[in-house]
């Protein structure tokens, strides 16, 4: 006990650190970080946060320093302390502390690594050096994909979006390198695109080709991977579900895709032909099919190679992973250096083995008292919105009432998974890094599809618990809180309500609510991709969702470099409509009770609105910036705080805002 007691206290000080004194602030949040130079009506991202902004800089190894990456690192060195311990205890073969344990300590073994250079990858190459014909060329694809090694389509098991009690199996567009569709089609990212022939050239040489032949084959993939790009849905495109679900017979697909044998490629894949095959988008598959026929088999084997060379690289000697680094690192993202070794390390311990990691890291950070408050919190915003939909006046009873059916059918996972699943049947050895990254693919590939057949689980909590996020699936109609972000500053125990209520009460409404943005609105009760609205209604959601998509349109980044309104509409909404929602839910929590003091001078529904401004501190490296608003569907941290506050009264009150300043809209948005 005392020892328990010992590591909490440590857990405490980490954080307090980190966060310069806000724990011994009763109100929760850091007034020295706010700019009071700034009116708050003008700027509220900026006068909530700009001395913290202008005081801070990006880490060497970061693309981007925040709320997010404070508390991360925070997370990262306890789950440090755990491996350190892991990799130092002889534990029982197959158990927890045996496997991460092992896992760590060959990720960290840069030696043993150097000395094993690409043997660990040398019998796919290999392999894929034989073919000689199409299906030589097929069935590398199936044994690769096998192996976790992406190549030129996704494949797996998953829910059925029209009934998600169901798994079947689903194909998608992918064998890509870049990170969407745009970056091969659009002439804004010809550079990046001949940096990638550049890194692809590099690493082909360090294969053992000659300067001109690694070139070559370089331009040969950035061709393949053109074609398959140019078929694919861009970004936006892949926000309707409909254009994801085109379920069809195994059969059916075959005649979709003559070039391609899918009874062979499920053979070797050990999985039956008689389920339900969901394979879209089409376009793309039959794009895919053609390509079997004009690409030559030598073509499709220096791509192959580059698929495993490049998914390896991390795992890699210094030279490979240098390599992957100055491309993905630094070009795309801004980094100047790597992160240290450790971080790499239990983030790839988290990424494998993050049920086993997680559960010791939730004894040390989260207790049972923070569960249930979080469940009260949650509670509070579920009455709220409720009571959001009752208020509509755009929205008839007929819609209401299923809506209202929905916000009742809410599930909520908190912290950390009520039922472990374990991992009976995964080897991890300290053999080999790359290795224990293969049998831990092999592992989780085997164990997704022998869901195949059964019932879908909806209990199964899709991150693991140190991390620093927040999610909605349509598809379980469910919210889930990992421990890791319930911590200071989403979620401070002894903190104002006022400022929980803004930041974790904020990010509770924003997944609630993400059950009625433009995606999530599209499945019903029971996570089916159904509508329930009526028509007039639908036309309603949408016309207010367009002000919304419209308002961040017109948010520039950089000169000349505007947010995607339509690409982060979801998200858009989730923030406004989910801060509404915690907004009357802490009014509703205070009926009753004296009005709460001012701290700090600031009034509790001010202190409300700073709450989730802080949360939301961030900087971002250009480059950073730049992929954020090409492919990510969340916008950046000023716009999220300024966006959905200029939409609302509430906010306009608190602060005294006056028609004509910044953060007072002309055409207010209305959704929620």
């Amino acid at each position: 006990m005392h020892t328990r007691l010992f590591r909490f206290v440590t857990t405490l000080a980490i954080m307090l650190s980190l966060w310069g004194g806000v724990l011994a602030q009763s109100s929760g949040f850091d007034p020295s970080r706010m700019d009071r130079t700034t009116e708050a009506c003008d700027d509220f991202f900026q006068y909530a946060n700009g001395t913290w902004l202008k005081n801070t800089q990006i880490p060497a190894s970061e693309a981007s320093w925040g709320t997010f990456n404070m508390l991360r690192d925070s997370n990262n060195s306890i789950l440090m302390g755990v491996l350190d311990k892991a990799t130092k205890t002889k534990a029982k073969a197959g158990s927890d502390a045996q496997m991460i344990g092992d896992f760590y300590a060959t990720c960290m073994d840069e030696a043993a690594i150097e000395k094993s250079g690409t043997k660990p990858i040398e019998k796919y190459l290999k392999s894929i050096s034989k073919a000689k014909t199409a299906a030589d060329v097929q069935r590398q694809i199936a044994e690769l994909h096998n192996m976790g090694l992406p190549s030129l389509f996704g494949f797996g098991a998953g829910a059925d979006l029209k009934s998600t009690n169901t798994m079947i199996v689903n194909a998608g567009q992918g064998g890509t390198t870049l990170p969407n569709r745009d970056y091969y089609t659009e002439a804004r990212y010809a550079e990046t695109r001949g940096k990638f022939v550049e890194y692809m050239t590099a690493m082909f040489k360090l294969l053992g080709d000659a300067p001109d032949v690694a070139a070559a084959k370089a331009a040969k993939v950035l061709a393949i991977q053109t074609r398959l790009a140019t078929a694919s849905l861009t970004p936006v495109e892949r926000r309707n579900p409909d254009l994801g679900y085109n379920k069809i017979t195994v059969a059916d697909a075959q005649a979709l895709t003559p070039n391609f044998d899918w009874n062979s490629y499920f053979a070797t894949r050990g999985v039956a032909t008689n389920y339900d095959f969901n394979i879209a988008p089409p376009k793309f598959f039959k794009e895919m099919n053609t390509m079997m026929a004009d690409v030559s088999v030598d073509d499709w084997k220096t791509y192959l190679t580059w698929m495993v060379v490049n998914s390896a690289a991390p795992s890699l000697p210094k030279a490979f992973a240098d390599e992957n680094f100055n491309f993905f690192g630094k070009h795309l993202s801004g980094q100047k250096e790597r992160q240290p070794r450790w971080k790499t390390c239990v983030q790839n311990v988290d990424g494998a083995l993050g049920e086993a990691l997680g559960m010791e890291y939730a004894k040390v950070a989260f207790t049972p008292a923070a569960k249930a408050r979080m469940n009260v919190m949650i509670d509070n915003l579920m009455v709220s919105m409720t009571e959001r939909i009752d208020g509509l006046k755009w929205m008839s009873d007929e819609t209401k009432k299923q809506a209202k059916v929905k916000v009742s059918t809410f599930k909520r996972k908190i912290g950390y998974p009520d039922v472990l699943r374990g991992y009976a049947g995964l080897t991890v050895k300290r053999d080999s890094y790359a290795q224990n990254i293969l049998r831990a693919n092999q592992f989780q590939i085997a164990r997704n599809f022998k869901d195949l057949g059964k019932p879908r689980d909806k209990t199964r909590m899709g991150m693991t618990p140190p991390t620093v996020n927040a999610s909605y699936s349509p598809q379980n109609n469910d919210i889930t809180f990992p421990a890791g972000i319930l911590q200071p500053p989403f979620f401070n125990f002894n903190a104002d309500d006022a400022i929980n209520y803004g930041a974790i009460g904020g990010v509770i409404g924003h997944e609630i609510t993400h059950g009625f943005d433009d995606q999530g609105s599209r499945f019903d009760a029971e996570g089916n991709l159904k509508s329930w609205w009526t028509p007039t209604d639908l036309a309603n959601f949408q016309e207010r969702a367009s002000c919304v998509a419209k308002q961040f349109d017109g948010y520039e980044v950089q000169p000349g470099l505007f947010i995607n309104g339509k690409l982060t509409l979801g998200e858009n909404i989730g923030d406004f409509a989910g801060l509404t929602v915690s907004y009357y839910a802490y009014l509703k929590s205070l009926q009753g009770k004296p009005r709460p003091a001012d701290i700090d001078g600031f009034t509790a529904e001010q202190r409300f609105f700073l709450g989730w401004a802080q949360v939301w501190a961030g900087k971002y490296t250009p480059e950073a910036e730049r992929q954020q608003v090409a492919g990510n569907p969340h916008a950046l941290p000023r716009w999220r705080v300024n966006g959905p506050m200029s939409n609302m009264p509430e906010f306009a009150k608190a602060f005294g805002c006056k028609t004509g300043q910044k953060m007072i809209r002309e055409k207010v948005c209305e959704i929620w």
